[in-house]
């Protein structure tokens, strides 16, 4: 984690932006630590939504008329801000999906279908949501494929030696995350990447822990596949996107049939259309990708170094406090981290505390927050997971460690 402190934010005006902050539950003013799972909207994109549904509502890419144009455009619009985001080559290589879950279960049973043979080896690593490791069983399964995983150290870095030694030229495809979900781990995605390429193995990155947080640059990167989830970036739930390389793209087979992704259909034979429509199936999820654009420019406005540099600072603190409490154990403590302070609580079950901090209306999230294998690698059933977001404060934190002495103080 860098140590340099941003501190030029108007978080005030920034918390402004975000209309479900300032309500009260339980009786006491909402403090949102859930940010991982899903983070708020800003007025800008839940504006976007209304106005599209109240002004423009129309299906989009061949309707002629003026409501489905404008559709048309705000929609493609999008998909050039996402371009420009992450810094792909072509808006062909921008397909939309209902987020990170779909293009890693696109990726697999098309790139898997067409690509993956009997004895050939898949991995992927030990800090995996289960949507980066499921998909890659069915795949194994149906080719009779193997599947290896990078082990979690200690500290819930990666080992990369490990990794190096499990790399053959069996290997065809390498599926790790950005950022982990449940420690917060940075993961050397580049230096994954370079390792993988060099025994001629395809790349896929979950980047949905990545997106509001972490510089992207698929061109730089040279990954051949890269996921984002809309709602974990303050855009809407239901839409995300998968770059992927246009070359590996068109060798592809389609996901799904139906309108939009064909050029032509008799009952003999279907011309499927160009990229990135052969992958974008029936009416898209219109109103929801075009506000996911409000949300990229939000991000944009403020910069993303400074919303790291912000989110850094509360899991500094954060992590420090926490430290200070009897009976706490921080889990994942990697030297880069995204702002995700997961822990555990000798002798309280990880609900019991999630249902003691919201009676004081504090959100976290409680359990294995769909990473299984992780949780038994350290030997708990789940833990507790603040995760912090720009709107988040310094005095929000200070309140979550109030109420977690409080708890520990009753329950011991």
């Amino acid at each position: 984690m860098s140590a340099a402190i941003n501190t030029s934010l108007d978080i005030e005006n920034i918390r402004k932006q975000f209309p479900v902050l300032h309500q009260k539950v339980n009786g006491r003013d909402l403090v949102y630590f859930d940010n991982a799972a899903t983070n708020q909207k800003p007025e800008v994109v839940i504006r976007a939504l209304v106005e599209y549904y109240s002004n423009y509502n129309a299906n989009i890419h061949r309707g002629i008329h003026t409501l489905a144009e404008k559709a048309t455009k705000a929609y493609e619009h999008t998909r050039h801000l996402v371009k420009e985001f992450i810094h792909a080559d072509s808006e062909q290589e921008i397909v939309f999906v209902r987020g990170v879950t779909e293009a890693i279960n696109l990726v697999a049973a098309t790139y898997g279908k067409a690509f993956i043979r009997e004895g050939d080896e898949i991995i992927i690593s030990g800090l995996e949501h289960h949507s980066n490791i499921v998909p890659w069983q069915f795949v194994c399964q149906d080719r009779k494929a193997v599947l290896k995983v990078i082990p979690v150290k200690d500290n819930g870095e990666l080992d990369i030696d490990h990794f190096k030694s499990l790399l053959s030229d069996r290997t065809k495809l390498v599926a790790v995350n950005h950022a982990s979900n449940s420690l917060g781990t940075i993961n050397p995605i580049k230096q994954i990447i370079d390792l993988a390429h060099a025994n001629h193995a395809v790349v896929l990155i979950d980047g949905a822990q990545a997106g509001a947080h972490l510089p992207i640059d698929v061109k730089a990167l040279k990954c051949d596949f890269y996921c984002l989830s809309s709602h974990k970036m303050f855009g809407p739930t239901g839409t995300g996107i998968l770059y992927g390389k246009k070359n590996l793209l068109e060798l592809m087979p389609p996901y799904q049939g139906g309108g939009e992704m064909i050029k032509s259909v008799s009952f003999e034979k279907t011309t499927y259309n160009d990229l990135p429509y052969k992958f974008e199936a029936g009416t898209p999820n219109i109103a929801d990708v075009i506000a996911f654009g409000k949300a990229i420019e939000f991000i944009t406005a403020i910069g993303k170094e400074a919303i790291a540099a912000h989110e850094h600072e509360l899991l500094v603190y954060a992590t420090e406090k926490i430290k200070s409490l009897p009976h706490v154990r921080v889990i994942g403590e990697a030297k880069e981290k995204v702002g995700v302070l997961s822990f555990s609580v000798d002798g309280i079950h990880p609900f019991d505390i999630g249902q003691m901090l919201d009676a004081r209306g504090i959100a976290v999230r409680t359990g294995h927050h769909c990473t299984e294998p992780l949780m038994a690698r350290f030997g708990v059933e789940g833990t507790v997971r603040a995760s912090f977001s720009v709107y988040n404060t310094k005095q929000e934190v200070d309140q979550l460690i109030e109420g977690l002495d409080r708890i520990i103080k009753f329950m011991k």
